[in-house]
């Protein structure tokens, strides 16, 4: 390959070989399971738009977010706002922040993680079907030996009671939604630490794919759908129509596969919403995050934690899974991107990597920083 962007491809699937990998077994692994199942393979998004055009969407709608910022800044400065000038800050952007190398590395990213996160909403959906066991009773038994002979959510119904801290729980499940994307179009598009954004794009790959073994292995519901006579006493949030929902899309699911028109998506063990909020508050912390933002992570993992059991979707031995696999995670993907020998952290925190191009005026925090910060005057 002579051209630079076809130089660069294969640099950039290198940063992601094991999340492409973990991609290919799942994709082989959902074939089968749906050929022998007899069970439908699905767009695991397509109740307004799929899956495969919106992740683009908001990839392609941060890098805007990164350059025309940058564009209007500069504009201001040089009080040049003609079509022709900002053409030629577009260029002027483009060329500074967005080199082949960068456009490899974005699109990479996001086909392998998406190919992962497809696959594993797939085989999430077939689990019932291939595993048809129910562990429901044996992680309750957990959790009540853990809490003394009490049941967790009714331990925390007590504490923290029955109203407002519903409205808290369920806001903070609607945030989480929020979050994973958008945190995989940071990685993959403003920070230029690439080998920090592929650590933590390759990480939340393995969760998935984990998260997918296990509900196979340990199919159970949750709480709120084994016991619901537990929760009754919450007040009506979003959190409660998406059980609901969830719930009729399994019934669907389960009585007539093909005709349901969607996937069923209950699954307890192992809470992935706490496995990758395990994964976030890690890479956040290795790769040398402002403590701000570290402590934010921790304190919405924390959150998050309260959430998935205050609200029933998990029990806590699900959550000691989902933090332990979030871990792991970590681990694996570090290995696989060159951030880890073993142990030991080889990522320098902060430091810009050699070739990115940055800006002249202001280099480091074009390319060190995650956040699309404006230029200044190399006189500031």
């Amino acid at each position: 390959m002579n051209s630079p962007y076809g130089g660069a491809l294969l640099p950039a699937a290198r940063q992601f070989w094991l999340a492409w990998a973990l991609g290919g077994v799942m994709a082989v692994a959902m074939v089968v399971l749906a050929g022998v199942e007899g069970l439908p393979i699905r767009d695991p998004d397509d109740d307004f738009l799929p899956g495969y055009v919106r992740m683009p969407l908001i990839v392609f709608g941060t890098i805007l977010l990164d350059i025309l910022p940058r564009m209007v800044h500069r504009a201001r400065l040089r009080a040049t706002w003609s079509p022709q000038a900002l053409g030629g800050l577009w260029r002027e952007v483009v060329a500074e922040r967005w080199p082949a190398s960068h456009w490899w590395f974005a699109i990479n990213g996001l086909i392998a993680w998406y190919l992962t996160y497809a696959t594993f909403r797939n085989i999430k959906s077939m689990a019932p079907f291939v595993n048809g066991a129910d562990w429901d009773d044996t992680a309750a038994d957990i959790d009540r030996f853990l809490f003394a002979g009490h049941d967790p959510a009714a331990v925390l119904h007590e504490w923290f009671g029955t109203g407002l801290m519903a409205h808290l729980m369920s806001a903070v499940y609607v945030v989480w939604i929020v979050l994973i994307p958008t945190s995989i179009a940071i990685a993959l598009v403003w920070t230029r630490h690439t080998s920090a954004g592929s650590w933590y794009v390759t990480a939340v790959a393995v969760d998935w794919c984990l998260g997918a073994l296990l509900y196979v292995l340990l199919p159970t519901l949750g709480p709120i759908y084994a016991e619901p006579g537990q929760f009754a006493d919450l007040p009506h949030t979003f959190n409660t129509t998406l059980q609901e929902d969830l719930w009729t899309d399994r019934v669907a699911v389960m009585s007539d596969p093909d005709g349901a028109g969607t996937l069923q998506t209950i699954a307890a063990f192992a809470s992935l919403h706490v496995g990758i909020m395990m994964t976030i508050c890690l890479v956040v912390r290795l790769i040398g995050w402002p403590r701000w933002l570290q402590l934010t992570a921790w304190t919405f993992l924390g959150l998050t934690v309260l959430a998935t059991v205050y609200l029933g979707w998990h029990y806590v031995v699900d959550v000691i899974g989902g933090i332990a696999l979030g871990t792991f995670a970590v681990w694996v993907a570090g290995i696989a991107t060159g951030n880890r020998t073993g142990w030991r952290v080889r990522l320098k925190p902060g430091e810009a990597e050699s070739g990115v191009p940055s800006s002249p005026a202001h280099p480091e925090a074009l390319v060190s920083r995650s956040a699309p910060l404006p230029d200044h005057r190399a006189a500031d």
